[in-house]
C-alpha cells in the first residue's frame, strides 16, 4: 500500500507540473500545414496511449489473477490449450494499428506537399531561402529584394519556400506554420506554407551544420496584406542594391545581423534549379563567363583557359616525351 501511495504521488506531481508548461510550438499551429500535422501528431499520440493503455491494465490483471499462491508442493497446474482465436486477435490488432497510421501518415504527406486546401486559386508568393554559414538568405523574385536572417510575407495567402545551401546541409524549419525540409547545394526543394494568423514565428536550422548552428534563427513575421504592401515599398524606396562583391563577403561572414537590400542575388548567381541546376551551383564557375543581357558565354575567356590547358599539355607533352628518351637511354 505505501508503494502505491508513492506511485500516486509521484504521478500527480508530473501532472502538476506538466501543467505549468508553455504550448509546444508544433502542437500550437497557425496555419494549414501546421494544423495537419499537428492533428496527425495528436491522433499519434492518442493512439500509442490506447494502446499502451490496454497493455497495462492486461499486465496488472495478468500479475492479479495468475500471482504465486500457497498450493501444495505436489500441484500441478491444469493443461491449457491455445486459443487461436486470441491468437489471431493479438496479431490482427497491431497489423490494423500500423495500417491505420500508415495510411493517416502517406495522407497528411501528400496534403502538405501541396499548395494547402482553399488556396488552390491563389499564385503563390516565391520565396528563395538560402542557407550560408550561418545565416538564411531570403529573396524575393517578382519584388525583387532580398532580406538576410528575417522573411515577411502576406497572411492568407500561400508562400512557396524555394530552399537550398551554400555550404552544409541545413534544415528549413518554422514550426508553428509548417514542417522542416532540408537545403542543399546544388538542388532546390519546395516547402509550402500559410499563415493564417498575423504574428511573429520562430524560424531555425533544425539540422547541425557546424559549430554556429545554434544560431541560425529568424523570424518569420506574417503581416496583413495592407502591412506588407507597405513594408515592400519602404524597402524599395529606402533599401540598398545587393551587388555581386557584397553578396561574396556576406557568403564568408560567420554571423551577420538582419539587413535588407533592394535588389537580389539572384540575377547573377541564380538558384541550383533548372539549367542552373548540378554541380555548379547556380552556374558560379560557367555562369560567370554568361553575358547577363545575351545569355551568350563570354568566349574570349575560354579562349584563355582553353589557351592555358593547351599550354599545359603542351609542357605535359614535352615533358612526357623527355622522360621516354631518359628511359630509352639508360635502357641502352
Amino acid at each position: 500500500m505505501k508503494r502505491k501511495g508513492l506511485l500516486l504521488a509521484v504521478f500527480s506531481a508530473f501532472l502538476v507540473l506538466l501543467t505549468g508548461c508553455n504550448n509546444l510550438a508544433v502542437l500550437n499551429p497557425k496555419g494549414p500545414v501546421a494544423k495537419t500535422q499537428s492533428n496527425v501528431i495528436i491522433f499519434s499520440i492518442l493512439v500509442m496511449a490506447l494502446v499502451l493503455l490496454v497493455v497495462y491494465i492486461l499486465y496488472v490483471y495478468m500479475l492479479t489473477k495468475y500471482r504465486a499462491s500457497k498450493a501444495a508442493p505436489d500441484y500441478e497446474p491444469p493443461h491449457v490449450e491455445g486459443n487461436k482465436w486470441l491468437e489471431i486477435t493479438w496479431i490482427a490488432i497491431p497489423v490494423i494499428i500500423v495500417a491505420v497510421l500508415s495510411v493517416v501518415t502517406v495522407r497528411s504527406t501528400s496534403a502538405v506537399e501541396k499548395v494547402p486546401e482553399g488556396y488552390e486559386d491563389q499564385k503563390p508568393l516565391v520565396i528563395y531561402a538560402a542557407s550560408s554559414n550561418w545565416k538564411w538568405h531570403f529573396s524575393y523574385p517578382e519584388e525583387g529584394i532580398e532580406t538576410v536572417n528575417y522573411v515577411n510575407f502576406p497572411t492568407n495567402r500561400p508562400v512557396e519556400f524555394r530552399l537550398y545551401a551554400y555550404g552544409p546541409i541545413t534544415s528549413f524549419w518554422i514550426p508553428q506554420l509548417g514542417g522542416q525540409k532540408y537545403a542543399m547545394s546544388d538542388m532546390v526543394n519546395k516547402l509550402n506554407l500559410v499563415a493564417e494568423h498575423a504574428g511573429s514565428y520562430m524560424g531555425k536550422n533544425s539540422n547541425f551544420s557546424g559549430e554556429g548552428f545554434a544560431h541560425m534563427e529568424f523570424e518569420a513575421l506574417a503581416m496583413t496584406p495592407e502591412e506588407y504592401e507597405e513594408w515592400l515599398e519602404e524597402v524599395k524606396t529606402t533599401a540598398p542594391e545587393l551587388t555581386e562583391q557584397e553578396f561574396e563577403a556576406l557568403l564568408k561572414e560567420s554571423h551577420v545581423g538582419r539587413k535588407t537590400y533592394a535588389s537580389t542575388h539572384l540575377t547573377f548567381r541564380p538558384a541550383p534549379e533548372g539549367e542552373n541546376g548540378g554541380h555548379n551551383h547556380g552556374g558560379s564557375e560557367g555562369m560567370d563567363n554568361m553575358d547577363s543581357e545575351s545569355g551568350e558565354m563570354d568566349h574570349s575567356e575560354m579562349d584563355h583557359s582553353e589557351m592555358d590547358h593547351s599550354e599545359m599539355d603542351m609542357e605535359q607533352t614535352g615533358t612526357d616525351n623527355a622522360g621516354a628518351a631518359n628511359h630509352s637511354s639508360h635502357g641502352n
